[in-house]
């Protein structure tokens, strides 16, 4: 049985035409001229046990700049932990902080990610490597054209969609790596909230806007974040274990440029269907 929920909240209006950023006042440790742009990794998980990517960089396109012009790209190396990230970490609000780079105030054309080679899931205590097409080893691109402040320090959000990624090959047997993402690059919505019981957990939680769907899970906390929400009227699907009913919030309000925090949901446990004679 599906529970429902509905919100009545007044849309604000709070419009930022920026990146996500940190702050819009000046920061005078940034270069004169300069930009500093905050690149942050994170995941919708899917359903096996680890999934491990190697991250060579994250490069950035200035706007001007020449897509086939490789010294065009300004390189942000991804310097921790061997390069090795495992994206199922990333849920219920954590990220991986790639780096922080200065760019020419003006305007972000593109990104792109650069994986390596290593890439491999682990399902049921198995390792079981992941074919990287050798099309990703220029990168993968993402097209951003949205402007930057000189002195402004700026957060930008890739989201890594594992379930989506992850293609299994025919009868081979194999796995193959082609990953989809996508990249906040402007002011949006952020909402939190915290699902209770714990024991109802790990709980998907899947923001509704018209036919878009966007999708993380609780962490062993009951929390959740999900960043990079377009901004309007949202329903909010929590699907908890087969022991807790599933609950609808519908006609919750997002706005740009705010972190909308939710009162902790308390799910009630399932009942038993009991058929007649």
């Amino acid at each position: 049985m599906l529970q429902f929920k509905k919100f009545n909240w007044i849309l604000g209006l709070l419009m930022l035409p920026f990146l996500a950023c940190d702050s819009l006042d000046r920061d005078e440790s940034i270069s004169e001229g300069m930009a500093r742009v905050n690149v942050f990794l994170v995941d919708a998980p899917a359903a096996f046990d680890e999934v491990w990517v190697e991250v060579v960089a994250v490069e950035i396109l200035p706007k001007g700049g020449r897509e086939e012009n490789e010294s065009a790209w300004l390189n942000l190396p991804y310097e921790r932990n061997n390069g090795k990230i495992n994206l199922l970490t990333l849920t219920g609000g954590n990220s991986e902080n790639l780096g922080a780079i200065e760019v020419p105030a003006g305007e972000i054309s593109q990104i792109r990610l650069i994986l390596g080679n290593d890439n491999y899931i682990i399902s049921n205590g198995q390792r079981l490597n992941l074919t990287t097409p050798s099309a990703q080893q220029s990168g993968l691109k993402l097209k951003v054209d949205k402007p930057i402040q000189a002195g402004v320090s700026y957060d930008l959000v890739i989201d890594f969609d594992v379930a989506r990624s992850i293609v299994r090959a025919g009868n081979s047997g194999q796995f193959i790596l082609r990953p989809v993402l996508r990249v906040v690059a402007e002011a949006l919505a952020t909402l939190e909230g915290t699902v209770l019981p714990l024991e109802a957990g790990p709980v998907s939680v899947q923001a509704i806007l018209g036919q878009d769907t966007v999708g993380t899970f609780t962490n062993e906390n009951g929390i959740f974040v999900m960043r990079g929400l377009r901004e309007g009227t949202y329903n909010v699907l929590l699907t908890p274990n087969e022991d807790f009913e599933p609950l609808l919030l519908e006609g919750l309000v997002l706005t740009a440029g705010e972190t909308k925090r939710l009162e902790p949901e308390q799910l009630i446990p399932a009942t038993e269907e009991v058929e007649g004679d």
